[in-house]
């Protein structure tokens, strides 16, 4: 009998997660689930995350130290940085698109509408250097009541802990140079940096740094390194294959967690929540997935003729499934390129140098989210935005998905950055903290796609995509 496939063990194991989850809030189990079913999942998410660090620096290391033409490097990195913008503004602009055609926040009741709008007003008459983006006001015949009401609720929604807590890391990153991400991509101690998958870059940097310095000592002095970092690399790569063959079970004890501390005992709060934003919810879904099932294999159908549409998802599968389980490019980087190398064919000396730094600068799914939140939380308060900024909003959002962390929910940090560029509250982001979880763990299915894809186009431009690629 055939052995299953590894992405439909994965599928079945998220069936079976939902199931049980849905199960155990009917039953009242959650606390069971949450003490001794969710803790499963987070040890798998721990097993990626440790492994993931070391694999980036090894690979890389071997994978520089294994050229023969320098010159390649910084071409395939002009290549790289190019690819990744590209496909971050064609989602963004998808995004956006969709958002302008659907109007999710339009189709909110209209009496929702007017008080958010005169929320908004209220806003911008107490912040300083903050003006309304148009002409209608509707402050005016407002009874000191509904005035009281809605400043009460600007100001729960302002000292929302979670609000101020990203909002404060927000300011941070706003408050840093021009060059700061230059500052940030320098290490000043690799051990620090080996131990925070934040400072993915910063690891990125050493590893070329490392690999370079070989190639320019003697090639006998560098060759026990090389050999012993080869070796360590397939060390790593093997520990890949030896988590991923529980992947099932724990993909289920994560699912089952994650819908169970949402849902708690009564199912029925998931779904009230889904209710007020579910246009919202949708119209990220389906510019997640037009970019998904159109635009990614429609490239690489064109572009590798030997990879087919279905083909391209069979290759991509466990590492699609793994992304939306975990919610983080950064703990699924070990098997993304896992499935590129083996199931796409693309060179390990390729992916090792495109895949980690996909996973710390391009978020094409965290950008299309933020473009389609921005405009909708406009929508649903009235705001009209102009052409510039819905430009302004492409130009911060692409921007800013480059210091997305490569973590779960670190879109909504920049997303506030974002709001803050086209003079909207920051606070707002409260109102899509209810659903936010779950198009996480969406977008970054999209995330991670988007680095495969780069990948391949790389590899096939360089001519280094293996014959045996799987069809």
């Amino acid at each position: 009998m055939k052995k299953l496939a590894l992405h439909w063990q994965i599928i079945i194991g998220l069936i079976a997660g939902i199931i049980w989850a849905v199960a155990s809030s009917s039953l009242g189990w959650t606390q069971f689930t949450l003490d001794y079913v969710a803790p499963w999942g987070d040890i798998f998410i721990n097993l990626l995350k440790l492994i993931a660090v070391p694999l980036v620096l090894f690979s890389i290391i071997s994978g520089v130290s294994g050229l023969t033409d320098i010159s390649r490097l910084g071409r395939m990195g002009a290549k790289t940085l190019g690819a990744y913008l590209m496909t971050t503004v064609i989602a963004i602009t998808v995004g956006l698109s969709l958002v302008n055609i659907i109007k999710p926040g339009e189709l909110i009741d209209d009496e929702t509408r007017r008080k958010n709008r005169i929320s908004y007003e209220v806003w911008v008459a107490e912040k300083e250097g903050v003006d309304l983006l148009d002409d209608r006001n509707m402050l005016e015949n407002l009874s000191e009541e509904e005035l009281a009401s809605i400043k009460a609720d600007l100001e729960r929604m302002e000292s929302d802990e979670a609000v101020q807590k990203r909002k404060e890391t927000a300011a941070q990153k706003k408050e840093q140079g021009p060059l700061s991400f230059l500052v940030d991509m320098v290490p000043s101690n690799i051990f620090i940096s080996l131990n925070d998958n934040s400072l993915m870059l910063q690891v990125i940097f050493f590893a070329i740094f490392f690999g370079l310095a070989l190639l320019f000592i003697p090639a006998e002095a560098a060759a026990p390194t090389i050999s012993l970092v080869n070796s360590i690399n397939e060390v790593f790569l093997k520990m890949v294959d030896m988590v991923m063959k529980g992947a099932p079970f724990f993909v289920f004890a994560l699912l089952a967690g994650t819908i169970s501390d949402m849902a708690g005992d009564d199912l029925n709060s998931v779904v009230e929540i889904f209710k007020g934003l579910f246009w919202y919810s949708l119209t990220v879904v389906a510019g997640l997935g037009l970019v998904l099932f159109v635009i990614y294999p429609g490239v690489i159908v064109l572009a590798v003729k030997r990879i087919s549409y279905g083909g391209f998802f069979r290759n991509m599968g466990a590492a699609q499934m793994l992304a939306f389980s975990t919610s983080s490019s950064a703990a699924t980087l070990p098997v993304t390129m896992e499935c590129v190398n083996e199931n796409m064919g693309v060179d390990e000396k390729i992916s090792s140098f495109v895949l980690p730094i996909g996973a710390t600068v391009n978020m094409d799914g965290t950008s299309l989210y933020q473009a389609v939140a921005v405009i909708f939380l406009a929508q649903m308060h009235m705001v009209d935005l102009t052409l510039a900024q819905q430009l302004t909003i492409i130009l911060t959002a692409t921007l800013a998905s480059i210091g997305s962390a490569a973590v779960p929910s670190a879109g909504l940090v920049m997303l506030i950055i974002v709001l803050e560029s086209v003079g909207l509250n920051p606070a707002w982001i409260a109102i899509i903290f209810p659903v936010d979880r779950i198009l996480d763990m969406c977008r970054t299915v999209i995330n991670v796609t988007g680095d495969a894809t780069v990948s391949t186009l790389i590899a096939s431009s360089e001519g280094k995509l293996h014959d045996e690629v799987q069809k």
